[in-house]
């Protein structure tokens, strides 16, 4: 199977990687990190001026049309650099409304100038393909969300929410506004990147996003596990290369600690768990594309997001020493957002929990 990118794409993926080298500089990034949102809205602003916001949406709405694996290129470079931005959920939230004919005006999404963010998880050992704790009931005024979602991802400067609800029908996805009445919102307490937030919702009124209990939320669902592994990939390879660069300068004994058997093999170890992470993503990417064996593909690139990701931040922190958790050092930015990565949306063992159900429910070939 050829995973090339081919000519677009590497376009894409070079404009990408140069404006998060020049802006996701160390200095930049401790000083977003004391801010109160902690989003870097001049690199967002960069991003949409570039033109690579607008590169996976569809081009009825001003977009390039390259849809989910442009996404993937860009939250790679993104990971590289744990560039504070919230990419992942605003472009899939702008691809998922796109998708179903658009409740919002789509332009100002395309530019950057208004997102949205996505509200998946909820409290507990609840598979986010079918929300529980959230409820999705109509009235004569359309519909209104009851119940709590978990650790919203970006929500500051996010004008619209995508919720996904039970209902009678089935799973569904219902767009409301971040500020609508009955919503409430708690910062969640978190050390990570961003400044996540639990959403409470008490009868506020949304609009529903493609007809409930036919594939919205699974769609939405498998998409944000693979952008999620995208940008864990970049995370990796991120923290590989400061290994690389530490262990390369670094003696002792009067040998670089690169020359040590017992460190080449950890390195390695993370090589060989970061190119699985990369063929199991684009062969998820390719599945859902074709529409064949989805499912599975995405659990096994989210399973290997998720249990080698958090094997290969820990093993460069690991071989830094008491560097590696030294916040003025940076690679303390790629083990936090690697563990946070390899949880969200469920843990690696979820993961292979379902994955082993649907394989159980697969017919043998006699």
């Amino acid at each position: 199977m050829d995973f090339s990118l081919g000519e677009e794409l590497e376009a894409l993926r070079d404009l990408a990687r140069e404006i998060f080298t020049d802006r996701a500089t160390p200095d930049r990034l401790r000083a977003v990190e004391t801010s109160d949102t902690r989003t870097d809205d001049d690199l967002w602003h960069t991003l949409a001026a570039s033109g690579l916001l607008a590169a996976p949406l569809p081009e009825a709405v001003g977009g390039a049309g390259l849809d989910l694996p442009a996404l993937c290129v860009l939250l790679e470079e993104q990971g590289r650099r744990v560039a504070p931005v919230p990419l992942w959920p605003a472009v899939l939230g702008a691809l998922t409304l796109a998708a179903h004919g658009g409740c919002l005006p789509l332009s100002s999404l395309t530019d950057g100038s208004a997102r949205v963010t996505l509200a998946l998880e909820e409290f507990g050992p609840a598979d986010p393909r079918e929300p529980r704790a959230t409820t999705a009931r109509p009235d004569e005024d359309g519909w209104r969300l009851h119940g709590t979602k978990a650790v919203v991802p970006a929500p500051a400067g996010a004008g619209h929410v995508l919720v996904s609800a039970a209902t009678d029908a089935g799973p569904g996805l219902f767009l409301l506004a971040a500020d609508a009445p009955g919503v409430t919102w708690t910062p969640a307490e978190t050390t990570t990147h961003d400044r996540s937030a639990h959403l409470d919702l008490d009868g506020a009124r949304a609009q529903p996003v493609g007809a409930p209990g036919e594939g919205a939320v699974e769609r939405l669902v498998d998409q944000a596990s693979v952008a999620l592994a995208a940008l864990q990939l970049g995370v990796t390879q991120g923290a590989l290369e400061h290994a690389a660069t530490h262990l390369t300068a670094r003696e002792q004994f009067g040998r670089p600690l690169a020359t040590f058997q017992a460190v080449r093999h950890q390195l390695a170890d993370c090589l060989i768990d970061i190119e699985a992470m990369r063929v199991t993503l684009w062969q998820a990417v390719t599945a859902l594309a074709d529409g064949e064996g989805a499912e599975q593909a995405v659990l096994v690139a989210k399973w290997w997001a998720g249990d080698g990701g958090a094997n290969v931040v820990h093993r460069v922190q690991h071989v830094h020493g008491g560097l590696g958790v030294d916040t003025d050092y940076p690679v303390h930015r790629h083990f936090l957002w690697g563990r946070q990565l390899s949880t969200t949306l469920g843990g690696p063992g979820a993961g292979l929990a379902r994955l082993g159900d649907l394989l159980a429910g697969q017919q043998v070939p006699a």
